[in-house]
C-alpha cells in the first residue's frame, strides 16, 4: 500500500558487486555506505546478483541517531555496499542527502538495486563442485566440504555431488577454448538448502532455513495479480483488494500480540501479503507456525468483502492517493510512459485512478478476487528459524491443501511445470507474454458468471520493444516534462533489451566484465571530473534487471544546474564514447577485479548472518528473473573461477555492447535509445535578473548529445594507486615524536584500561586525549566498522557564521584529498582496500564513519586514512564553491517541495529563527569563506574532544596496536571550551503569531501536510536552560518510593527505572509507540482522515533540549481536521489512560528490534557512541547492560511521569499546515524556506514511487 523509498533512476555502474549475498548498512542509524572515500553523497543501492547481507537499522534509546540537518532520507534507505560494491562511486559519502524513514514504509523492500540486477542471485548453496576445480583439474578443496547440507548439519559433505567432483588427476596441458566454452556453458550450482515444492491444488511454497533473526521467521504470501492484469474499468481494483482482505482478517489481528508485524503492497505483477513473527509465543512456548499460514490464508482465499470494510479502505486509499502525488511520483510516471509507451506498464499504476475508485461496490471488488486469488496463482514464501522442514511442508498441506475456491476448475496435473522442487516459474509464451493455463484471459465484466480462472506467469506479461542493432523502428524525439515544482535538469537516456538470465558461468563471467566495464566509467565521471568544478551535478549509469518491467534497462542520467544543462549532457555522453572507443586500461581491468573478488569473499564470510528477509527479498526477486539461486559460498566460488578467464579485450568488448546506444547515437543500425526523458523546470534563478521562464526544445538535446559524441577523444593514462597512505619508516618516525601511550581514563583512578565482561566493551584513553571504546565480535565475519565522533557540531556555529560547519564538511568531503594524495588516488586505495567512509554533521557533532575488510590489513589502511584525514587533511577553493553551491541549491529547492517548506517554516516558528537547524540561507552562504568553515570544522579536531568506536571481528592485539599506531600519533591539543561557544538555543514563547502557520504552494494537483511538533527533554533528562528533570522526579517520588524491589512475580529483575540516567531515553520511546498506534487506529483508521500519520522523537544527547514531531498527510479539505484529531490523541492520554496491553506491545515492539539489531556491528557502534564523552556525562556501560531490564521495568506510572515533561499545551505546541494546488492562496510569511524532517517520502527510482504505500 505504500510506496517504499527505492534507489533513483540511474545507480552507479558499480555501486555493488556481483550479488551473491545481502548486504549490511554500514552508518549506525541512518547512514548509507558510501564506498571508497568520496565525501559526495550517493544513493544507496541494493545489488542485486549475489545474495543479501544482514541490514542494521537502529531503533533504541541509546543509539547516536546523527539527525540530518538537510535531509533524513537515509534512515530508510541505508542498505550499505560494500567497498566493491560501489566501487566506481564516491567514497567519502556525506549523509545530508540520505533517504528518509516513514514509518509505514517497508525496509529495504524489493526493489531495482542499482547495477546489480544483471547478476545471478548466491544464497546459501552447497554443491561439491567447483567451477574453479573443474578449470584447474577436477579437485575438491576443503572449502567445498564444509558446506551446510542442512539446517542442523554445519559441516558434513553436501550430497548433491556428482562424479566429477572426485579427485582426478591434474590437467597438465592448458585449456583449450572449445573445452573452456564447454566448462562455462556448465549450470551454475542451485541453493542446497532452498525447498521447493508444490501443494495438489497447484500453490507453490519455497522454504530456506535462516537463523538470523533468531527464533523469527518470514511469512510471504505472493499472489501473481497486480495492476497490469486490471481491464479498462479496474485501475486500482487489485490494491483495493490488498487493503480489504488484509485489514479485514480477524486471523492477522490476533497475531499483534505474539510479536508478530505484517504489512502488505501492490505492485505491478504481484501482491504480497508479508507476517514476519516469532517462531513460539513467549508465553507458552506454542508454536505460531501454524497460526501465521491460517492467517495468511484467511487474507489471501478467505477474505469479507463487506460494505464498511470496503468503504473505510476506499477513503485511506483515496488518501493514499493524495499523498503519493508527489512531484517525484509524477516524475516516475513520466519515465514509465515514456520507457513503456508500447504496454501497460505506461498507464497502469498500482494505485489506481480516483474516478474508479470511487464506484467499485463489494460485488465487483469480489469478482477480481474470485478471477485471480487462487491456489494456483500464489506463491508462499517461509524463511527463518525453521529447523524442521517435514512438520513445516506438514503445517503448509494442512492450511493450504484443501484450499479450493467455489469456481476453481480441475487440479494441476502432476506433469505440470510445477511440480514439487521444480522451477517457480509458469511457462511463458514468446515475447514476454504469460501462458495461460487455463485458457485465455477473459475480460472482467460484471456479467461473466462464473468467473474464469486465469494462471499468471510470475511477472507482467507485457510486450516490450527492444533497443537492438539493427532493429527497424522510428527514433522517438526526447520528451521533455516541465513542471513548476522541478528545481534541477535532470536527463535520462534509456536502453531495453530482453533480461539475459544468469544461469551458467559464461552468464556470471559476462556480469562480471560488466560490472569491471561500468565500475571504470562511474570512476573516471564521478571523481576525475569532481576535482575541476563539472557543469553536472551528477552522472550515473545502470545496467540492470527489473523484475518488476520484465526487462533489462541501461540508464544513462545526468543531472545538472538547468544553465548548465548542455555542458553536462557533453561531457557525459563524450566520456561514455571514448571508453566505448578506447576500453578499460589493464591496471584499472586487474583493479576492480580484485575488488570484486575480496568483496564476494567478504560476503562468503558472512554467509551465516543475512537476515531472513533479505534473503526472501532476494530469492523472489532472482527467481522472477530467472536467475540461478545460490548462496554467498557459492557465488564467490563460482566468480572465482571466471575471474580465471575473463582478458581485457572481452571485457571491453562486453562492455562496449552495452553503451553502443549512447556511443552510437544518430548512426545507422545502432540501437535506438527506448526513450529520452528531460525533467525541467519551467521557471529558473538568474543571478541579477531572478526569476525566468526556462526554455527547452527537443531538437536542442539532440543536438547536445550529437556535440558531444563529437568532441575529440584520447585513451586513458593509468594511474598510481597508493599500497598504503603511510610509510613504516614515516610511522617509526611519528613513533618516535609522539610516544603514543595509553593513560589513566580518569583523574581520580590509575586505570588504564575498564573492561566490561558482560558485554565485551574495553575502554582506553590515548596521551593525546582521545578517548577509545571498542568491543570484539563475531557478527560479521572479518568485517570492522569504526566511528569518530567530534563533539560540537552545527550547534557551535554563531550569528556571523551561520552554515559553516555543514558547510565546511562538505567542503572537505568534496575535496577528497589527504596529504599529497589526489581525490582519485585516495578513492582507489579505498576501493582496493575494501574501505567505505562517509563524513558527516549534525546539530551535535561532527563524525566520521568506516566499514573495512580484516584481511590484507584492511584495518591498518582504514586506521591510515583516518590518521591522514586529521593530520594531513586539504582544504580546497573549488571544494568549497560545490559545496556552497549545493547548498544554494538545496534552499532555492524548498519552495517548490510542500514537505520542506511546511517542515522547514515550523522549524523556523519552534526554534526563534535559529538557522542551525534548518538548511543555511543564501544571505548567510555569501558570508562564509573557505578560511572560515575550515576554522569551524578543524577548532573541533582536538583529542579532548574527540572519541573513536571501534566494533569487529579482530583481535585485542590488532586493534590496540592501529590505535596507538595511528591515532596515538595525532598530534596533542588542548580540549576547546566548546560549551561556552553555543548560543543560546530556545523554543520561542508563547504568545505569538507563529505558533499556527499556513504554506501554500502553486501546483496542478491538489495536496495537503501538516506537522505538529512541541519541546520534549533531551535523550539524558535535561531540558531548555539547562533544568535537570531529574530534580523534578526525585521530588515528586519523595513520599511514593521506600525501597527499590529487584524482582518481580516471575523472578525477573527490575531496576528502579526513575533513578536511571536513561528514564526519559526509555519512557519517551516508549509513549511514542503507543501515540503511534492511536494516531493510526483514531486519525486514519476510525476517522478517514489520513493515510500516514506518525509521531517521531528527536532527542539529543549534548543539547539540553528536544522536540516531537507529527507528521500528518491529507487533502486540504480534511487537513485541519486532521491536525485537530492528532492534537487530540497527542492530549489524550489522560481522558483514555494507557492500558497494560499497549505498554507490553510497546515492549515487545523495542525489545523485539533491539535483540535483532544486537547482532549487527554498525548497531553496536551506536551504543558504545559517546561513552567517555564529557558532554554526555550521564552515559556509562550500565546503559548497555540494562537496556533490555529498564524496557521491561517500566510501567504505565513511569511513561505518566515522563509524559508531564512532553509539552502538549497551546502555548508550547507549533503547527504548520501546507496545501497545494492550482486554487492555493499566496503564503504570507517570507521567512526563508529546510529541514527535511524524518518522515518525508524521498523520491526513488525510476517508477518506484509508483508502487503502493504499504498497508500499515
Amino acid at each position: 500500500m505504500a510506496s517504499a523509498p527505492f534507489p533513483p533512476v540511474a545507480a552507479s555502474a558499480a555501486s555493488a558487486p556481483p550479488r551473491l549475498a545481502p548486504r549490511h548498512p554500514f552508518a549506525a542509524a541512518a547512514a548509507s555506505r558510501r564506498s571508497s572515500l568520496s565525501f559526495r553523497p550517493a544513493a544507496p543501492r541494493r545489488p542485486v546478483l549475489l545474495p543479501p547481507r544482514s541490514s542494521a537499522v537502529a531503533a533504541n534509546t541509546l543509539r547516536c541517531t546523527h539527525r540530518r540537518a538537510v535531509s533524513p532520507r537515509s534512515r530508510r534507505r541505508a542498505q550499505g555496499l560494500g567497498a566493491a560494491s560501489a566501487l566506481a562511486a564516491s567514497a567519502w559519502g556525506t549523509g545530508e542527502e540520505k533517504g528518509g524513514c516513514l514509518s509505514c514504509f517497508p525496509k529495504s523492500r524489493r526493489g531495482r538495486s542499482g547495477l546489480a540486477r544483471f547478476a545471478p542471485c548466491a544464497l546459501p548453496h552447497a554443491s561439491g563442485v567447483s567451477f574453479r576445480s573443474r578449470l584447474s583439474g577436477f579437485k575438491v578443496r576443503p572449502s567445498h566440504i564444509l558446506r551446510a547440507a542442512g539446517p542442523d548439519e554445519p559441516h558434513v559433505a553436501s550430497p548433491t555431488w556428482s562424479d566429477t567432483s572426485l579427485d582426478t588427476p591434474d590437467m597438465d596441458h592448458a585449456i583449450s577454448k572449445e573445452e573452456l566454452e564447454d566448462v562455462l556453458n556448465t549450470p551454475l550450482p542451485e541453493h542446497p538448502k532452498l525447498i521447493r515444492g508444490q501443494l495438489k491444488n497447484g500453490l507453490r511454497y519455497l522454504i530456506l532455513p535462516n537463523k538470523v533473526p533468531a527464533n523469527r521467521f518470514e511469512a510471504h504470501m505472493e499472489v501473481h495479480v497486480g495492476s497490469i492484469d486490471e481491464e479498462e474499468d479496474e485501475q486500482g481494483i487489485a490494491h483495493m483488494i490488498e487493503h480489504v482482505a488484509f485489514l479485514g482478517s480477524k486471523k492477522r489481528e490476533k497475531l499483534l500480540g505474539t510479536g508478530a508485524r505484517s504489512n502488505a503492497y501492490t505492485d505491478f505483477h504481484h501482491t504480497v501479503f508479508h507476517i514476519h513473527s516469532p517462531t513460539k509465543t513467549k508465553e507458552y512456548g506454542e508454536d505460531l507456525l501454524p497460526s501465521v499460514l491460517d492467517a495468511l490464508n484467511e487474507i489471501a482465499f478467505h477474505p469479507k468483502f463487506s460494505s464498511s470494510r470496503v468503504e473505510k479502505e476506499r477513503r485511506a486509499i483515496l488518501s493514499e492517493l493524495q499523498m503519493m502525488n508527489t512531484i517525484e511520483y509524477r516524475v516516475d510516471c513520466q519515465l514509465l510512459q515514456h520507457l513503456h509507451s508500447e504496454n501497460k506498464l505506461s498507464n497502469r499504476f498500482p494505485i489506481g485512478l480516483e474516478e474508479q475508485i470511487h464506484k467499485w461496490d463489494p460485488d465487483k471488488i469480489r469478482r477480481f478476487h474470485e478471477r485471480w486469488y487462487y491456489p494456483a496463482n500464489t506463491t508462499l514464501y517461509l524463511v527463518g528459524e525453521i529447523d524442521d522442514i517435514p512438520r513445516a511442508v506438514r503445517e503448509i498441506e494442512a492450511v493450504f491443501e484443501h484450499t479450493l475456491s467455489e469456481n476453481e476448475g480441475n487440479l494441476v496435473p502432476s506433469s505440470s511445470p510445477f511440480g514439487a522442487m521444480a522451477s517457480l516459474f509458469a511457462p511463458k509464451l514468446p515475447g514476454g507474454f504469460a501462458a495461460n493455463l487455463s485458457g485465455e484471459k477473459s475480460p472482467a465484466t460484471d456479467k461473466i458468471k462464473p468467473v474464469k480462472r486465469e494462471r499468471q506467469a510470475v511477472r507482467p506479461p507485457v510486450e516490450h520493444k527492444w533497443s537492438l542493432p539493427g532493429v527497424s523502428q522510428d527514433a522517438k524525439p526526447p520528451a521533455i516534462f516541465q513542471h513548476e515544482l522541478i528545481q534541477s535538469f535532470s536527463i535520462n537516456m534509456f536502453c531495453k533489451i530482453p533480461v539475459s538470465k544468469v544461469q551458467t558461468y559464461k552468464d556470471l563471467r559476462s556480469v562480471l566484465m560488466k560490472r569491471i566495464f561500468l565500475s571504470a566509467l562511474h570512476f573516471r565521471i564521478n571523481t576525475r571530473y569532481k576535482s575541476s568544478n563539472p557543469p553536472f551535478t551528477s552522472v550515473e549509469l545502470d545496467h540492470s534487471d527489473s523484475g518488476r518491467e520484465g526487462c533489462t534497462v541501461t540508464t544513462l542520467t545526468v543531472t545538472a544546474e538547468p544553465q548548465n544543462w548542455r555542458s553536462a549532457i557533453k561531457v557525459a555522453v563524450h566520456e561514455v564514447r571514448r571508453l566505448k572507443e578506447f576500453g578499460v586500461t589493464m591496471g584499472e581491468m586487474t583493479r576492480y577485479m580484485d575488488a570484486l573478488i575480496k568483496d564476494s569473499e567478504q560476503l562468503a564470510m558472512m554467509i551465516d548472518s543475512v537476515p531472513s528477509v533479505d534473503n526472501l527479498d532476494f530469492i523472489m526477486e532472482s527467481d522472477a528473473l530467472g536467475h540461478t539461486v545460490m548462496d554467498q559460498l557459492q557465488g564467490h566460488e563460482s566468480l572465482l573461477g571466471v575471474a580465471e578467464t575473463v582478458t581485457l579485450e572481452e571485457v571491453n568488448t562486453v562492455g562496449a555492447e552495452v553503451l553502443e546506444f549512447i556511443s552510437d547515437f544518430g548512426k545507422p543500425n545502432a540501437p535506438l535509445p527506448a526513450a529520452i526523458v528531460a525533467c525541467v523546470p519551467r521557471m529558473v534563478h538568474v543571478d541579477g535578473v531572478g526569476e525566468t521562464e526556462f526554455e527547452i526544445y527537443p531538437e536542442e538535446i539532440t543536438e547536445a548529445i550529437k556535440s558531444g559524441l563529437e568532441e575529440p577523444i584520447y585513451p586513458e593514462p593509468e594511474l598510481e594507486v597508493p599500497k598504503e597512505l603511510i610509510t613504516q619508516s614515516e610511522l617509526d618516525e611519528l613513533k618516535l615524536q609522539h610516544k603514543p601511550s595509553f593513560v589513566p581514563l580518569t583523574k581520580e583512578e590509575n586505570v588504564v584500561k575498564v573492561f566490561d565482561s558482560e558485554t565485551g566493551i574495553a575502554q582506553r584513553r590515548l596521551s593525546n586525549g582521545i578517548s577509545v571504546n571498542y568491543k570484539i565480535t563475531q557478527n560479521e565475519a572479518r568485517v570492522g566498522v569504526m566511528r569518530l565522533i567530534v563533539g560540537g557540531g552545527r550547534a557551535t556555529e554563531d550569528s556571523e557564521s551561520k552554515g559553516s560547519v555543514i558547510v565546511g564538511v562538505r567542503t572537505l568531503s568534496e575535496g577528497g584529498c589527504v596529504g599529497n594524495f589526489s581525490r582519485e588516488q585516495v578513492e582507489l586505495f579505498c576501493v582496493n582496500n575494501l574501505i567505505n567512509c562517509s563524513l558527516e554533521s549534525n546539530e551535535e557533532f561532527i563524525f566520521m564513519e568506516f566499514r573495512f575488510a580484516l584481511r590484507d590489513n584492511g584495518m591498518r589502511a582504514a586506521f591510515q586514512l583516518l590518521h591522514m584525514v586529521l593530520e594531513h587533511n586539504v582544504w580546497l577553493e573549488d571544494a568549497f564553491d560545490r559545496a556552497t553551491q549545493l547548498y544554494l541549491s538545496y534552499y532555492r529547492s524548498i519552495p517548490k517541495s510542500l514537505e520542506r517548506s511546511t517542515a522547514h517554516k515550523l522549524m523556523l516558528a519552534m526554534l526563534n529563527h535559529d538557522e542551525r537547524f534548518v538548511e543555511p540561507s543564501p544571505h548567510s552562504l555569501q558570508k562564509l569563506t573557505l578560511q572560515s568553515v575550515k576554522d569551524a570544522v578543524m577548532n573541533q579536531f582536538v583529542g579532548g574532544n574527540m572519541e573513536v568506536s571501534i566494533v569487529g571481528d579482530f583481535t585485542e592485539e590488532e586493534v590496540e596496536s592501529c590505535v596507538l599506531d595511528y591515532l596515538g600519533t595525532v598530534r596533542a591539543a588542548s580540549s576547546p571550551n566548546t560549551e561556552e561557544r553555543i548560543e543560546k538555543i530556545s523554543f520561542r514563547p508563547f504568545p505569538s503569531d507563529v505558533h499556527f502557520q499556513q504554506v501554500y504552494i502553486k501546483d496542478t494537483d491538489e495536496r495537503a501536510c501538516a506537522y505538529i511538533a512541541g519541546p520534549a527533554p533531551n535523550r539524558w533528562g535535561f531540558a531548555t536552560e539547562g533544568n535537570d528533570l531529574f530534580n523534578v522526579i526525585q521530588r515528586s517520588d519523595a513520599d511514593e518510593i521506600s525501597e527499590q524491589v529487584n524482582l518481580d512475580l516471575t523472578g525477573k529483575r527490575r531496576i528502579d527505572v526513575r533513578s536511571h540516567p536513561l528514564f526519559f531515553g526509555i519512557t519517551l520511546s516508549l509513549l511514542a509507540e503507543i501515540i503511534n498506534s492511536r494516531l493510526f487506529t483514531t486519525v486514519r483508521d476510525s476517522m478517514g482522515l489520513t493515510y500516514d500519520v506518525s509521531l517521531e522523537l528527536n532527542l539529543f544527547d549534548k543539547l539540553d533540549l528536544g522536540w516531537y514531531v507529527i507528521a500528518v498527510t491529507s487533502t486540504p479539505s480534511k487537513v485541519h481536521k486532521a491536525v485537530d484529531a492528532c492534537k487530540g490523541v497527542l492530549r489524550g492520554l489522560h481522558s483514555s489512560r494507557i492500558v497494560e496491553r499497549e505498554l507490553d506491545r510497546a515492549k515487545r515492539t523495542l525489545l523485539m528490534k533491539h535483540e535483532a539489531e544486537m547482532k549487527t556491528n554498525a548497531y553496536w557502534l551506536g551504543l558504545l557512541a559517546h561513552l567517555q564523552s564529557s558532554s554526555v556525562p550521564r552515559k556509562d556501560v550500565s546503559c548497555i547492560k540494562e537496556l533490555t531490564t529498564l524496557y521491561e521495568s517500566a510501567t504505565i506510572e513511569d511513561l505518566y511521569l515522563a509524559y508531564e515533561h512532553l509539552k502538549v499545551d497551546d502555548s508550547s505546541l507549533f503547527a504548520c499546515i501546507g496545501i497545494a494546488g492550482a486554487e492555493a492562496g499566496e503564503d504570507t510569511n517570507d521567512e526563508e524556506p529546510d529541514m527535511d524532517l524524518h518522515g518525508m517520502a524521498p523520491m526513488g527510482g525510476r517508477g518506484f514511487s509508483t508502487m503502493t504505500r504499504p498497508t500499515t
